[in-house]
């Protein structure tokens, strides 16, 4: 491990990437500096990674995999065919060609590939990823899951005639519209999110780069997209795709076809061999070499344990507090009214692109309709009207905007009881396709139709294999959201629509489709008459003045064509779920294990300070003894300070009760820090890091509708920052009382595998309730 960490760890085997408007003549200096260490040693060999020659013919592979005894086994197979698509690197316009390709054919709801395939009722949800172009050889990959064991060949033929189709026939040209627009909206409004755009610069860089070519290729997309655009323009589209699909796919013959089959037994069986190998291991050591590996293992234990010495640290360059600027950043808000709706406007430069928000109060909607409310957002962005089917609507959609979402938004308030419950329309474009916009965001919101019931079968399909692999991937998830739900009311709603209930919601809704479909589709109509009117109503609009101004005709349209309703009202909802200790339980060989408690309940009054222990808990404590020590891959804390409440997770964690040890010390080990100023100060500016998180316009935007909606003021935000910059030792010692009452008080929830928790009962009775989920 050592030998090879030092070859190909090493600066001559580095590429080293630049971002910003710092001195260009100093950074270079400073890297010379850093490189002259190296270089007596420089001689070293670079790693050079071997295209892989195609196949001669095309290979079928079949492997099982773990799966719980619930449900029907024979409809839980999976198959993907995957193909490498090019023995050499390929030149910029066919890699954006096959982008544009990629997306034709999967990147929407309306995209053929992915609807006739989920239309076929072969399976229950896509699985490969479509191109994936990051590697030295493209490839492309395709297939089901939740398909019956006499299905597999059935989804492999279907697949092969789709793209023979699409060959001969090539796409609409609405559909080739759409996609032209939606991509070249996105490469050239560059939205990286939370993630900064020099970091997202470097990672496609890259793509390239380690295998020896142009780094800045794949940055440049202006002359090939217009090259791109010229040849479809001249040719047509089928001239340029159908050859595509015909060379990379459909004559390729290195393709790989993957099928999983479901097996119960084979969890047990892997870990009965994993546990003979390390026995005979164990019967084939001496006396002397078990003595050695016991005493290499404490080494390593107590390295791990142990902290970096304080010189160690101050060797790290850091920021001092001098450098942190005292002010919150500003985010400009105008608060108005159009036609009677309140109206929150942000002048930002935004590159001419209009970013909206639209957003209903849930409160007036049944109890009852809750766990509906996702399947309700997801058939208004994919059925239809009475004159656009949903693939028309679809594409109008690409090919006016930059994208359309509807979801369901809930958030304790700090202080009130009830919790924050919307409904969110978001909505992009360009300033010149503002009317396009809100017209389209009306035709969703009324006169999309909820008559398609084979559609909506394929959305809980859809929905309930998300939600299994959800449980399987992103355990700490549901198991953060769980807790929620037994803690308070937010966490509850959230729970009901994105958690182990819904799972459970969708599993019998899938049952009630065929038999009381009229019931369903009358309940989505009533949703609508009960969320969407101009009370409650709020638009929030992020672009620069002259933008902002223009647009207030097209909000005031959208608005006079809003049914005005008053609200019926509802009962408040504040349920919770059970406050007893529960086990998830999946065929898994690694667990997420939680515990939290309401901080607030138990006295605690917020100060800034949190933020910045929550985080040296999760930094320090947390990751030296769940993930180094403990061998998870992750462990972390986070604090909702809206609801109190303080939530402690573990990812793919070997243990249980060994990580629950870990969180009840947290409270001794705060008692105990001894943090000088230094481990302090990087504390603080790793804080505000987080609270002045990277932000583009349209999250700046966003931002500011979140902090009124949650009443948020300036000046609480002012407070909030001058309490994290002082931030003091005594602080830390002060919040240990607070997160000591969760020893007692917390409630716990694990995904986790059988044997875990049956050994967790054994040792401690830990689980009063356990759900087997798969």
């Amino acid at each position: 491990v050592q030998e090879f960490h030092s070859k190909f760890y090493h600066p001559s085997n580095a590429r080293i990437w630049f971002y910003g408007d710092d001195d260009t003549k100093e950074r270079l200096r400073i890297l010379s500096e850093y490189l002259d260490l190296f270089e007596a040693s420089a001689a070293r060999n670079e790693s050079k990674v071997m295209p892989q020659k195609l196949f001669k013919e095309p290979v079928r592979i079949a492997e099982k995999y773990p799966a719980g005894q619930e449900g029907d086994l024979k409809k839980k197979y999976m198959v993907c065919t995957n193909w490498l698509l090019s023995e050499e690197p390929l030149d910029v316009e066919t890699e954006l060609a096959l982008g544009f390709l990629d997306h034709l054919l999967l990147g929407t709801p309306a995209s053929p590939l992915r609807r006739i395939l989920l239309e076929s009722g072969l399976g229950e949800a896509i699985v490969g990823g479509g191109v994936e172009d990051e590697l030295l050889q493209p490839q492309f990959s395709i297939g089901l899951k939740g398909v019956s064991e006499d299905n597999i060949e059935k989804v492999e033929e279907l697949v092969m005639q789709i793209l023979k189709n699409l060959a001969e026939e090539g796409f609409a040209p609405e559909a080739v519209e759409a996609s032209m627009n939606t991509i070249e909206f996105s490469l050239r409004e560059n939205n990286t999110g939370s993630f900064p755009r020099g970091l997202s610069l470097m990672l496609r860089s890259m793509g390239k780069w380690i295998y020896d070519m142009d780094p800045f290729e794949p940055l440049k997309y202006e002359q090939p997209l217009q090259q791109l655009k010229a040849r479809i323009a001249e040719k047509g589209s089928k001239a340029v795709f159908s050859p595509l699909i015909e060379k990379y796919i459909l004559n390729n013959v290195h393709r790989v076809t993957v099928e999983m089959q479901p097996d119960p037994e084979k969890a047990s069986r892997d870990e009965a061999a994993e546990k003979e190998i390390l026995k005979q291991v164990k019967s084939s050591m001496t006396q002397e070499d078990l003595a050695e590996l016991a005493r290499a293992t404490k080494e390593l234990k107590d390295k791990q344990e142990t902290p970096d010495p304080p010189e160690a640290l101050k060797a790290v360059p850091s920021l001092s507090l001098q450098d942190i600027p005292k002010k919150p950043i500003h985010v400009p808000i105008e608060v108005g009214e159009i036609n009677g709706v309140k109206v929150l406007q942000h002048d930002l430069f935004t590159n001419d692109v209009v970013y909206s928000e639209v957003v209903f109060d849930m409160g007036s909607m049944k109890k009852e309709h809750l766990q509906l409310l996702p399947l309700f957002c997801q058939s208004l962005l994919e059925m239809g009207t009475k004159d656009m089917d949903f693939v028309q609507l679809n594409q109008l959609i690409g090919r006016k905007t930059g994208g359309i979402s509807v979801y369901p938004l809930t958030s304790s308030i700090k202080g009130k009881e009830d919790p924050l419950t919307r409904v969110v329309v978001r909505g992009k474009a360009m300033s010149t396709r503002v009317e396009d916009l809100f017209h389209l965001m009306n035709c969703l919101l009324q006169d999309v139709q909820f008559t398609e019931q084979q559609r909506f079968k394929q959305f809980v399909s859809q929905s309930k294999a998300r939600m299994e692999n959800r449980l399987r991937g992103s355990g700490h998830g549901i198991a953060a959201a769980r807790m929620d739900a037994k803690l308070n009311a937010a966490g509850w709603i959230s729970e009901q629509m994105g958690g182990v209930s819904y799972l459970e919601y969708l599993r019998d809704l899938e049952t009630k489709i065929d038999q009381d479909w009229d019931r369903i589709s009358a309940s989505l109509e009533e949703m609508r008459k009960s969320l969407f009117s101009k009370e409650g109503c709020l638009i929030n609009i992020t672009s620069d003045s002259k933008n902002l101004e223009k647009s207030g005709q097209h909000i005031a349209k959208f608005l006079d064509a809003l049914p005005s309703s008053p609200s019926l009202g509802s009962d408040p909802w504040l349920s919770r779920l059970p406050s007893v200790n529960e086990a998830i339980v999946i065929p898994t060989q690694v667990n997420y294990v939680g515990k939290a408690g309401n901080l607030y309940q138990s006295g605690y009054q917020l100060n800034g300070s949190a933020y910045v222990i929550s985080k040296h808990i999760s930094n320090t404590w947390l990751w030296d003894r769940v993930r180094v020590s403990g061998g998870a891959y992750g462990g972390f804390c986070d604090f909702d300070t809206h609801s109190g409440v303080f939530s402690y997770l573990s990812y793919r964690d070997p243990n249980l009760l060994k990580t629950l040890e870990v969180y009840d010390g947290t409270a001794k080990f705060l008692r105990e820090l001894d943090v000088d100023d230094d481990a302090l100060t990087k504390a603080i500016i790793g804080t505000i890091g987080d609270v002045d998180s990277y932000q583009l316009p349209d999250a700046k935007g966003y931002s500011s509708l979140m902090r009124y909606l949650l009443g948020i003021t300036e000046e609480e935000r002012q407070q909030r920052r001058e309490e994290i910059l002082a931030t003091s030792v005594k602080d830390f010692k002060e919040f240990a009382d607070a997160v000591e009452t969760i020893n007692d008080n917390g409630v716990v929830v694990a995904v986790a595998s059988p044997d875990d928790v049956e050994a967790a009962n054994k040792e401690k009775s830990l689980f009063s309730d356990i759900k087997k989920c798969l």
